[in-house]
C-alpha cells in the first residue's frame, strides 16, 4: 500500500476525511507528485523531494510543505493560525482555507522546480 493512502486509511473520522481532501487537492496542483515520506511522515514527493504532508494529531492537524520560506510567505495570510519554522497547525474548526493551501502547494512546488532546474 502507498505510504498516504495507508495512513489515510488507518484515521478515524473526521480526520480522515479532512486529510484526504488536502492530500487529494495538492495531488490536483501536482499531478506528477508521488506517494511516499519526507521526515517520517507520509508525504507526497515531487521530483523526489518532500511537497506537503498533512497529519492528523491529538489537538487536530498540521500541515507541513518541508520549507521554512513557503511556511512564512502563508502565515501571513493565516491570522490566528500557530505556525512552527516547519509547519502550520489548525483544527476541524478552523481549517486552513483551501486558496491558501494551494499557494502553498504551489510555492513549495516552484521551490523544488527552481532548485532542480
Amino acid at each position: 500500500m502507498n505510504e498516504v493512502t495507508g495512513y489515510i486509511a488507518g484515521l478515524d473520522e473526521p480526520a480522515r476525511s479532512t486529510v484526504r481532501q488536502f492530500f487529494d487537492r495538492a495531488a490536483e496542483l501536482v499531478p506528477h507528485a508521488e506517494e511516499g515520506r519526507s521526515y517520517g511522515m507520509a508525504a507526497l514527493r515531487y521530483r523526489g523531494r518532500g511537497l506537503v504532508s498533512v497529519v492528523a494529531t491529538k489537538n487536530g492537524y498540521s500541515l507541513f510543505p518541508f520549507s521554512a520560506e513557503v511556511v512564512a510567505r502563508a502565515i501571513d495570510d493565516l491570522s490566528g493560525f500557530d505556525s512552527t519554522k516547519g509547519g502550520i497547525r489548525f483544527t476541524e474548526a478552523a481549517p486552513i482555507p483551501m486558496d491558501v493551501f494551494d499557494r502553498i502547494v504551489q510555492g513549495r512546488r516552484s521551490e523544488i522546480d527552481a532548485a532542480l532546474g
